[in-house]
């Protein structure tokens, strides 16, 4: 296997990782990667392949388990109980339970909640001077909706992205102990913020997910209030984290290739062309022999899910952004058990958002040089100045 080195912190590579990718992908189906010492799946077969393979998964074999410090133990008292990173039966449990709630009724229901929110945000536009896209539409609606969702007042909205950024800081490269100590005070703030907030949901039931949580543990399926606390901040922080990304991902590369048509083609060509999420890691749960190399009980191996969407053997002439190109399933949203349940959700915002943004505001364009966050695994812009109509 091909080894290769390049910090995911640097400048160049938070930019544009692409160029590295191809080099990756040019090696064969898997490269090591010397700064996460551990292979990659840089091909569109074997980042399908393994989302599917169920030698492979997201929990750590219980003899490798490593020891939490002390100053993290409140956030992975959360992370105990995410589905997120948990393997059957657990996981089964807790997404069947979600899946009953989070219902295509329920999501397709959001319509009019969005196109509304879509024209609030837009109508809010400042008039004549450039402004940050992200911060005045980007972020605010994703939250929201899911905000609404879930069932927590639009008020919260802005403590909900102050918590779930610092916990998601967690899962980026530049992580120090300066993150781990936000994440952490956050994973505890909205652990009794939820806790408070479900006691009254089940003294007042609505018809929201929370509640929808709550009657499903009423009824035998054995939901702890733990899991349900995991649960809700799971899918606010997953549920709000990738569109963010993805709207200003998206809007940038409209804006850069002069793209007016937005339909649902579109929509996909966003998601395979500049996706939110980069890597996704599994754990080997056997020894086993894949494209040349032997991993062993517990070996990890980095899913590059932006490099297989970036696969020449896929899509012809991946490094161009077509919106017309015919849909082929990518891997933006990941794969087999852990896919993401928010993904018609994130699709849902993103098909009425961007028509909605483009209709209104034919005129708009880039005011400065769009920089990305340096936030890998993540990939998502520090911001977006855009002129205004």
């Amino acid at each position: 296997m091909q080894r290769f080195s390049h910090p995911p912190t640097d400048l160049a590579f938070v930019q544009d990782p692409y160029p590295f990718y191809d080099s990756l992908r040019s090696a064969g189906d898997l490269a090591w990667w010397d700064e996460y010492a551990m292979p990659c799946a840089t091909s569109h077969r074997a980042v399908h392949a393994i989302l599917r393979d169920r030698r492979f998964g997201r929990e750590v074999p219980p003899e490798l388990a490593p020891t939490i410090p002390d100053h993290l133990a409140r956030f992975y008292k959360v992370e105990a109980h995410s589905m997120l990173e948990l393997e059957p039966p657990r996981h089964t449990r807790l997404r069947g339970l979600v899946l009953r709630a989070f219902t295509s009724r329920r999501i397709k229901a959001l319509e009019p909640e969005i196109t509304a929110l879509t024209h609030e945000k837009i109508d809010a536009f400042p008039r004549g001077t450039p402004f940050d896209i992200l911060t005045a539409f980007c972020q605010p609606i994703p939250v929201v909706v899911i905000a609404r969702l879930l069932g927590v007042p639009d008020d919260m909205a802005p403590q909900l992205l102050r918590w779930s950024n610092a916990m998601v800081a967690m899962y980026q490269a530049s992580r120090t102990r300066r993150t781990e100590d936000a994440a952490a005070e956050a994973a505890a703030d909205f652990s009794d913020f939820l806790r408070h907030y479900i006691d009254t949901r089940r003294a007042d039931p609505r018809d929201d997910l929370i509640t929808h949580l709550i009657a499903a543990e009423e009824e035998g399926e054995k939901l702890s209030t733990d899991e349900l606390i995991t649960t809700c901040i799971l899918l606010l922080n997953a549920g709000h984290e990738a569109t963010v990304h993805t709207l200003g991902n998206g809007i940038k590369t409209l804006l850069e290739t002069g793209t007016r048509q937005i339909d649902e083609g579109t929509v996909e060509e966003i998601l395979r062309y500049d996706p939110p999420l980069h890597m996704f890691t599994r754990h080997a749960y056997e020894e086993i022999t894949l494209y040349g190399h032997t991993f062993r009980r517990g070996d990890q191996v980095a899913l590059l899910l932006a490099s297989a969407n970036h696969d020449p053997d896929q899509w012809p002439e991946p490094d161009r952004f077509e919106p017309t190109r015919a849909v082929t399933q990518n891997t933006s949203f990941g794969g087999g058990l852990h896919f993401c349940v928010g993904a018609p959700l994130a699709r849902l915002e993103l098909q009425i958002a961007l028509p909605i943004l483009w209709d209104r505001c034919p005129t708009l364009r880039i005011a400065e040089t769009p920089r990305y966050a340096n936030t890998y695994h993540f990939h998502g812009l520090e911001r977006l100045m855009v002129q205004p109509p």
